[in-house]
């Protein structure tokens, strides 16, 4: 940049003011376009190809990702990690930021601080961490898996969870919500120190209960920024399979979109229907990154 800088000042004043803003940006558009914008262009330039990335097969790929068996339990699993996901993760993330938003001061940062650990540790690590929660022994042998360890301790045979369909989507969506609360909770406790305590003084002298204070006064406060956090861990789950290759490897019905991109590109080496389920997967991306952008173009609007 600083040479960039000193290349401007040496032309003529009039071209200097003009180039200066293209020579600033022109480096970040340069690495948009390579790593951005080309791996799209050519990624939907192979969905229309077959597995070869050679001869043109028209929407045939596509056709695949939109009624394959595979695919439309990948699709039946997203929405189970969308709806529980995202509902379980931000509610939880709420409640604890409201919480800790309570303490004293001390208490409150140790608090946060342990909530907030999980996301310290990759997807990956903590996948493998749950792994041995989950792990399972067959009858009669000692339980090294947590919850195998209790559940038998109270007399029941040992189960293997993450083979049991459709309950293991739920365990694995354990894993996601436990990696991901204590970031929704540290920006809504943010948003929550926020509020302006006239308005929930008011409405305490006015009659109205803590449930009312918060969910008619404290959550409308907020809503800007639940959607926020909301759309970012939407984005987050459909991007998700590194949970599901290191627990399970998408056996036992455990497959997403993200996974089926994996496996149909770099493990079968079907180029054209692995970038067809790719996008497949940016389309369902793109809205929510819209919404995204046209929020934070209003909010700065308003300021």
């Amino acid at each position: 940049m600083t040479g960039l800088n000193l290349a401007a000042n040496r032309l003529p004043r009039r071209w200097t003011n003009r180039l200066r803003t293209y020579l600033f940006v022109g480096p970040a558009l340069v690495v948009l376009a390579v790593f951005l914008v080309w791996p799209t262009v050519n990624t939907i330039r192979l969905s229309f190809l077959d597995d070869d990335g050679e001869a043109f097969v028209g929407f045939d790929n596509y056709l695949f990702a939109l009624t394959d068996s595979q695919m439309l339990t990948a699709f039946r699993n997203n929405v189970i990690w969308l709806a529980v996901g995202t509902v379980a993760t931000v509610s939880l993330g709420l409640a604890i930021a409201t919480l800790v938003d309570r303490l004293g001061k001390r208490a409150e940062a140790i608090s946060k601080s342990v909530i907030f650990l999980p996301m310290a540790i990759s997807f990956v690590g903590a996948s493998v961490v749950w792994s041995f929660v989950y792990a399972f022994r067959p009858e009669g042998r000692e339980q090294i898996g947590l919850l195998n360890a209790i559940w038998t301790s109270l007399g029941n045979a040992p189960q293997f969870w993450l083979s049991n369909s459709p309950w293991n989507t739920l365990f694995l969506i354990v894993i996601f919500v436990w990696l991901q609360t204590g970031f929704t909770m540290v920006v809504l406790n943010a948003a929550l120190k926020g509020v302006p305590s006239e308005l929930t003084e008011a409405a305490r002298i006015d009659g109205a209960g803590e449930w009312q204070v918060f969910f008619r006064i404290v959550v409308p406060t907020i809503m800007s920024t639940i959607l926020v956090v909301t759309t970012t861990i939407i984005i987050g789950i459909l991007k998700v399979f590194d949970i599901i290759w290191v627990t399970t490897n998408g056996e036992f019905g455990t497959e997403v979109i993200a996974s089926q991109m994996l496996r149909q590109a770099f493990r079968l080496f079907n180029s054209g229907k692995g970038a067809a389920v790719a996008v497949v997967l940016l389309l369902a991306v793109a809205p929510l990154l819209v919404v995204n952008l046209r929020r934070f173009h209003e909010e700065e609007a308003q300021k």
